[in-house]
């Protein structure tokens, strides 16, 4: 016995079920962007609380209301010499290499739709350290000639990594691994030059590679800063594509992108972004790796998540810079190690639960 027709309906039902649709839509997307500038602004804030504990506590502490009338243009000589030359610059110049690092893995996470596409995995870090080391120890560059280079070396990495993984398109697992192989090849360079130099040249090298914002000063600030005031922006406007993007090639391709040209584009800023927080600072460990899952965690169902993922960052380096000057009395970690001691972790705990997902579904 046949099921019997659905009744018709009509023209002034269809029409507000349509509405009500809408409606939803309309409803899902304005709580969606409530949440999204409501954990924006708890990032901001945190932030900057964190930059005023940073300027405050050292081995002179200062009240966060000297902190604050000092930053506004009061205080007296000594606090100004305290807070602005000496720990205003490093705390600012944690929160423009966190903010560069995060706005980096974001776009590299995002786009090849894998988890451990970032910059210090798939080897752009690494391009940029062995050209630092070959600058430092072999040509004996200093300042802004040693960052300059290091800048280039991550360049050049990440065009070797996309022309290697290229074969008629990039497939983000692909250029995955030829990253990492690339990486590991850099790694031996950057060995090798090591053990070929004068041994206190090599442990400033090594200092260098963990990642530190010891001894920094303005002077490694205001080239960030400029570098960063085009750069995100110009991240901002290519990571419109980026939904469209995520759908795959063929789809994007019949919605009009040009697959190719936009994905060369972010992918080219998201290399600067790391190239020149690596310039600054050194290759700081795993802060590219875990901010844009920290800020898609906090915002579910958003992409990329650019402006979270930078303020995530930056609070990652303020918070270990923090702790790798006070965590042990006496002794100023670089703050790579603070960073690798959570992001390490973190990259088994992904290696494991994706083993388990492609053994098991």
């Amino acid at each position: 016995m046949s099921a019997p027709a659905p009744a018709p309906v009509s023209t002034e039902e269809a029409g507000a079920r349509t509405e009500a649709a809408v409606r939803a839509v309309h409803g899902v997307r304005r709580r969606g962007r409530v949440r999204s500038l409501w954990v924006g602004g708890v990032l901001l804030l945190a932030v900057l609380a964190m930059l005023c504990v940073s300027v405050s506590v050292g081995d002179y502490v200062l009240p966060l209301r000297e902190v604050v009338s000092t930053l506004l243009g009061g205080g007296d000589a000594g606090s100004h010499f305290v807070v602005v030359e000496l720990r205003l610059p490093r705390a600012l110049l944690a929160i423009l290499v966190g903010a560069g690092f995060g706005t980096a893995g974001a776009l590299f996470q995002t786009l090849l739709r894998n988890p451990l596409a970032s910059p210090d995995v798939i080897g752009i870090s690494a391009g940029a350290s062995a050209a630092a080391v070959l600058g430092s120890l072999v040509l004996g560059l200093s300042g802004t000639a040693l960052s300059g280079s290091a800048l280039a070396g991550a360049l050049v990495a990440g065009a070797a990594i996309y022309l290697l993984a290229w074969r008629e398109g990039v497939v983000g697992s692909r250029l995955v691994l030829v990253g990492v192989g690339l990486g590991a090849g850099l790694v031996s360079v950057i060995s090798y030059v090591m053990t070929r130099s004068d041994v206190r040249e090599a442990q400033e090298a090594f200092l260098w590679l963990t990642g530190s914002l010891n001894g920094r000063s303005w002077t490694q600030v205001w080239p960030l800063l400029g570098a960063l005031a085009v750069l995100l922006p110009v991240a901002l406007l290519l990571a419109r594509s980026l939904p469209v993007l995520q759908l795959g090639d063929d789809a994007a391709a019949g919605l009009g992108s040009r697959v190719g040209r936009e994905r060369l584009l972010l992918l080219a800023c998201g290399t600067a972004l790391a190239g020149v927080a690596t310039a600054a600072a050194g290759p700081v460990g795993f802060v590219a790796f875990v901010s844009a899952p920290v800020a898609r965690a906090l915002l579910p169902g958003r992409g990329a998540v650019l402006p979270h993922s930078a303020l995530t960052g930056a609070l990652l380096v303020l918070l270990a810079d923090f702790a790798a000057q006070h965590a042990l009395p006496g002794v100023q970690l670089p703050v790579g190690v603070v960073t690798s001691i959570v992001g390490a972790p973190y990259l088994l705990w992904l290696l494991a639960r994706t083993n388990r997902v492609g053994r098991g579904g």
